[in-house]
This record gives C-alpha cells, sequence and structure tokens, in this order.
C-alpha cells in the first residue's frame, strides 16, 4: 500500500510525546535512542530530564521551533523525521566530518524513522516532503540532508540516513561530500532550496 498524499505531518510538540515514542522507542528503554545525543549533550539531558530521556526530548518538544515532525496514517504515528535550523543542533554544527559548505542558513534532516509494519510503502519520501513545508512556513532559506548512495539494499542499520535517490526525487540536489561516512560509505550533502 503507497501512503502518498495519505499521511499527515504534524510538528513535535509536548501533547504528541507519546506518538514519538510509539515511533522511536516503543518500549521506552531509557538507553535506547530518543533522537538526543545531536542536541544535547549528557549534562544538558540530566538537567532537562534528570534520568528520564524521554522528559528531555519532551522539554525541546516544548521549544518554539520544534525538534522534528511525525508522520500520522489515519491517526496512528508512523514516522519521525527529525529537523530544524542546523544551528540549534550542536553536534552537527561542531562536526569536523559534515561541514558546512557555505553560509546560508540551513535546516538540516538528521535522521528519519519509520515504525515497523509500515516501511517500503512511501512514508519517508512523504514524511521529507512535509518536513520541509514545515521548515518553510518557519521562514527557513534551504533544508540539508546527509544521505548515503548505496549501489544496492540499504544497510538497514544506517537507514535513518536516507538515499541519495529518495532526496534526489523531493528536488534535493548534492552540494558537497561529507568526511562521514555511513555503512562505508560517504554521506553526502544535498540541499534543497525553498
Amino acid at each position: 500500500m503507497d501512503t502518498a498524499g495519505a499521511l499527515r505531518i504534524e510538528p513535535l510538540v509536548e501533547s504528541r510525546m507519546d506518538d514519538f515514542a510509539a515511533v522511536v522507542n516503543p518500549n521506552r528503554r531509557q538507553k535506547h535512542c530518543w533522537c538526543l545525543s545531536h542536541r544535547l549533550s549528557a549534562q544538558e539531558i540530566r538537567e532537562r530530564g534528570g534520568d528520564d530521556r524521554c522528559a528531555a526530548m519532551c522539554s525541546l518538544s516544548r521549544e518554539e521551533i520544534a525538534p522534528g515532525v511525525i508522520a500520522y496514517l489515519d491517526d496512528q504515528p508512523v514516522g519521525w523525521c527529525s529537523i530544524s535550523p542546523r544551528t540549534q543542533i550542536p553536534r552537527l554544527e561542531a562536526s569536523k566530518l559534515i561541514r558546512p559548505v557555505d553560509d546560508v542558513a540551513v535546516w538540516s534532516i538528521i535522521c528519519m524513522v519509520v515504525r515497523g509494519g509500515f516501511r517500503r510503502r512511501g512514508v519517508n519520501r512523504e514524511m521529507v516532503r512535509g518536513a520541509v513545508e514545515y521548515a518553510k512556513k518557519l521562514g527557513a532559506p534551504a533544508v540539508e540532508a546527509y544521505p548515503v548512495d548505496p549501489e544496492g539494499r540499504m544497510d538497514l542499520t544506517m537507514a535513518f540516513v536516507g538515499t541519495r535517490k529518495m532526496f534526489e526525487e523531493l528536488g534535493f540536489e548534492v552540494v558537497g561530500v561529507s568526511d562521514a561516512q555511513a555503512s562505508r560509505m560517504p554521506r553526502l550533502i544535498m540541499r534543497k532550496m525553498l
């Protein structure tokens, strides 16, 4: 089943935290990913959430710019896309591997997750489309992503970065090649001007 046109994309706000958890961490394991490592240091996570990483992410969801968007099929949360101004992603800002190509105030997509049972239905594509629209509404001049260009099937452990093909189909262009790798492939710097 193709989801094109059937998805609703919403920013992650506090009232949607259970939906976010259902996608990225349905068992709510503290040591499992909460999509925090690029945004907050270990100390900042403790300051915002104590021992509760979900609480730390919840604190980010209360900020003026959401840390990303959630995709819904009907009313069921099926995907997560981390997108925000690059300047709000300190680990990316400080990266020696994925350096800015110029001084455009880009927004960055650093992670995409599709819930099990909903993969291979076009969720990522539609979710990225919605994430770009969210960024555009908030005045982003451009959106960047850092995917790979696999020859065959994507290594599922690195699928969260996306593929060149998908981003090209959505109007992104390669503007550089980073020194970062995923599954032994260089991560591209792809941009869509808005």
